[in-house]
């Protein structure tokens, strides 16, 4: 059972807990915590817990999150950058924004703000991902949401 103590980080009350972790463990957390430039043991494992509590809603699938699509395509695919389009629109309650930027050699980067259910973000990021003349893609999510854009839809 871990021991707690009531703090505050960022103006937010936190917990302070006591873990017991193999020696090798320790070491990897150390060295880990030194290469990415953490600037202590707790923000590295805080780090580790929001991710893996992030990737844990994702899966359930239910919880309203926002995030990314990011899409690396050729563009010079006859009628891709159409059905990217319509995909946008026929999406339109779940996709926020979006921007694309060509690249050379026919290829586009395009990235594509999306709020909603987890399970619903990943159907529409795959239906993405999966057309033909994509290059790669892949989606992020953060347990988020966006406030809402206009004032009418408060109420909603």
């Amino acid at each position: 059972m871990a021991d707690i103590e009531q703090g505050r980080s960022e103006n937010r009350p936190v917990s302070r807990i006591s873990i017991s972790l193999p020696e090798e463990l320790l070491t990897e957390l150390d060295e880990m915590v030194a290469a990415r430039g953490f600037a202590s043991r707790s923000q590295a494992i805080n780090d580790m817990l929001h991710q893996s509590l992030v990737e844990h809603k994702r899966e359930r699938g239910d919880d309203v999150m926002v995030g990314i699509i990011t899409l690396f395509y050729d563009n010079s695919v006859s009628g891709l950058q159409k059905h990217l389009a319509d995909l946008q629109f026929q999406y339109i309650d779940e996709v926020i924004s979006s921007l694309h930027v060509h690249l050379i050699h026919n290829q586009t980067m395009e990235v594509i703000l999306v709020q909603g259910p987890a399970k619903k973000l990943q159907a529409i990021a795959d239906e993405m991902i999966t057309k033909r003349g994509v290059i790669s893609g892949k989606m992020q999510l953060v347990a988020a949401v966006i406030p809402p854009i206009h004032p009418f839809t408060k109420g909603r």
